[in-house]
């Protein structure tokens, strides 16, 4: 599989001139976006992975076998940035996922361990409001225990009111979900949803 770096956008005028349908990819701050898009693609360092929370503050678009484009949205709800930029970052977010035709899908990222907050119930809202097919995962799922997963997966499953296997669990160290997210990503690509 060959992917590419494409270009950053700090705004809707920096978005690439393409036909090719796009999977976005969203989540709290340093939930694992980086490591997932690197895993899905078998690379290691195409998204850098940064140890600093916030650290994407650009769309960033991906070429992937000229098929279609991977884009690694900013994470949000990080409070270490200031408000005018975490304003900043949602605005963008926000027209990437309303203006962007291209848009086919977005896999929504959440730390297992965690329980769903506001801000991802703002962002099932928006992608919901916007009829943009939503791939739910709950990353890091190798730092539990099979039972407290299950546990977990059936807490975030019943705080979103959606079936528990609606859920898919990730580990970028384990490669675990990856057949399982590839799976909906083609599926929605075969179907031309919007």
């Amino acid at each position: 599989m060959r992917a590419e770096f494409i270009t950053s956008a700090a705004d809707v005028t920096g978005f690439p001139e393409s036909n090719l349908p796009e999977i976005a990819f969203i989540g709290r701050s340093n939930v694992g976006k980086s490591s997932m898009i690197n895993a899905l693609l078998g690379r290691k360092k195409l998204v850098k992975v940064g140890n600093t929370p916030g650290k994407t503050r650009l769309i960033n678009f991906f070429n992937v076998d000229n098929k279609y484009m991977f884009v690694d949205l900013p994470g949000y709800g990080y409070a270490k940035v200031s408000k005018a930029e975490r304003k900043k970052w949602g605005k963008l977010i926000e027209n990437y996922i309303t203006k962007r035709s291209q848009l086919k899908a977005c896999v929504l990222i959440i730390d297992c361990r965690r329980i769903p907050a506001d801000d991802d119930f703002l962002m099932i809202d928006l992608l919901s409001d916007n009829e943009i097919p939503i791939i739910l995962t709950a990353t890091k799922s190798d730092k539990l225990s099979s039972g407290k997963l299950q546990k977990h997966l059936q807490d975030i499953a019943m705080e979103l009111e959606i079936p528990e296997n609606a859920v898919i669990p990730f580990s970028a160290v384990k490669k675990n979900g990856l057949t399982d997210i590839w799976a909906n990503i083609d599926e929605i690509l075969k179907n031309g949803t919007s």
